[in-house]
C-alpha cells in the first residue's frame, strides 16, 4: 500500500467535503467523524479522492479505476508527440515574472520555522512559469486535481475545497476556471481557504476556443476576471498571453473546423504550428499596450485577500484597454 503523499500537517487541515467534520485517516482510506456522516473516502496509490458524488460531476469509481477524467489517452498521445515535434504556437510571457512576485510576497510570510503553504486548484504538472516554485526553501505547496498526475497530492473538487477555513497562505488557479462549472463558487472557496491577507494568482483564457471537450465552459475579459476576483485587492493584473497566440490559435481551429476525424486533425495542427508559430513573437511588443487586454489570448490577476469588496462602479472606471 503506497504512503499517502500528504504530510500529516496537511492531513490535519483536511475536513469531509460533505458536512465539513474532520476526517480520520488510514492508509487506504479517510473516515468523516461526523455525527450521522457515514462518508469514506477511499485512497489511491497515497492520493486520496475527497469527492462529494452528490454535489460532483465526477464519480469516485473514475478515479479509483484512473480513467482519463479530461482527455482521451489517445488525443494525449497525439497531443504530446506533435508537441515535440512542432513549434508551439502559443507561449505565456507574464507567467514566470508574475510567480517570482508571487514567490517574493509568500516568502515574506515565511520564517526559519515555517514555509508559507500554498494551494495549487489544478495542480497535476507543474503550470508554465512553475518550475522555481517547486524548489523555493520558503514555499510548501499542496497541489490537487481532478485528475492523477505527477504532481498530484490529492483529488478534490475546486468547487468545494476539503480543508479548514485560513488554512493557506497563497493559493494559485492556472488555466483553471474556464473549466469549472461555477468559477464564481470556486473563487469564493480560495478566498474562505486563505489566510488573512493571503495571496491569490489566477489565470483564465479570454480570446482561446474550446480545449478539453466537455469540460471547458467560460471565458473572461480583463474586467469580467477582475469582477471575478472582486473580493480581493489587486497587486498586479493585465494580459498573460496576447494577441498574437489569440490569432494563432484562431488560425488552427479554423482550420480544424474542417474535421472532426483524429488523425487528419492532428495533421491539421501540424500545419497550424508551422504557419503561426511566429505570431507569438509579436507579443513581446504587444503585450503591455492597452489593446492587448481587448484582444489577450489569456489574462491573469494577483491579489491579496480582503474584507473590502470591488464596486461595479470601480470595476468599470478601472477598464484599461484601448476603447
Amino acid at each position: 500500500m503506497a504512503s499517502l503523499k500528504l504530510t500529516s500537517d496537511q492531513q490535519a487541515l483536511l475536513r469531509c467535503p460533505r458536512c465539513t467534520a474532520p476526517l480520520r485517516w488510514t492508509d487506504d482510506a479517510a473516515f468523516c467523524t461526523g455525527q450521522g456522516c457515514v462518508a469514506r473516502f477511499p485512497v489511491a496509490d497515497g492520493v486520496p479522492i475527497l469527492l462529494d458524488e452528490a454535489k460532483s460531476i465526477f464519480d469516485i469509481a473514475d478515479f479509483l479505476a484512473r480513467r482519463e477524467t479530461t482527455f482521451r489517452s489517445s488525443d494525449r498521445i497525439l497531443k504530446d508527440t506533435f508537441g515535440r515535434v512542432m513549434p508551439r504556437i502559443g507561449h505565456n510571457i507574464k507567467a514566470a515574472g508574475n510567480y517570482a512576485r508571487f514567490a517574493e510576497l509568500l516568502a515574506a510570510r515565511a520564517t526559519s520555522a515555517y514555509r508559507a503553504r500554498v494551494l495549487v486548484v489544478g495542480g497535476s504538472i507543474l503550470g508554465k512559469g512553475m518550475e522555481p516554485l517547486a524548489a523555493h526553501p520558503a514555499l510548501e505547496l499542496v497541489e490537487t486535481d481532478l485528475a492523477h498526475g505527477p504532481r498530484t497530492m490529492m483529488i478534490c473538487d475546486g468547487h468545494d475545497l476539503p480543508f479548514v477555513d485560513a488554512s493557506f497562505d497563497g493559493v494559485i488557479v492556472q488555466a483553471v476556471l474556464e473549466h469549472v462549472l461555477d468559477p464564481v463558487r470556486c473563487v469564493a472557496e480560495i478566498h474562505r481557504v486563505l489566510r488573512p491577507e493571503g495571496v491569490v494568482y489566477g489565470e483564465t483564457p479570454f480570446m482561446q476556443q474550446v480545449h478539453m471537450g466537455p469540460y471547458d465552459f467560460t471565458r473572461f475579459t480583463h474586467l469580467g476576471h477582475r469582477r471575478l476576483f472582486r473580493h480581493f485587492e489587486e497587486i498586479e493584473s493585465g494580459a498573460s498571453c496576447g494577441p498574437g497566440m489569440a490569432l494563432a490559435w484562431a488560425w488552427q481551429y479554423f482550420l480544424l473546423s474542417f474535421t472532426a476525424r483524429r488523425l487528419p486533425r492532428a495533421l491539421l495542427r501540424g500545419i497550424a504550428a508551422l504557419t503561426a508559430f511566429p505570431l507569438k513573437y509579436l507579443d513581446y511588443f504587444l503585450i503591455d499596450t492597452p489593446g492587448s487586454l481587448d484582444a489577450a489570448s489569456g489574462v491573469y490577476f494577483l491579489g491579496r485577500k480582503s474584507d473590502a469588496v470591488l464596486s461595479d462602479r470601480a470595476l468599470v472606471k478601472g477598464y484599461r484597454g484601448a476603447m
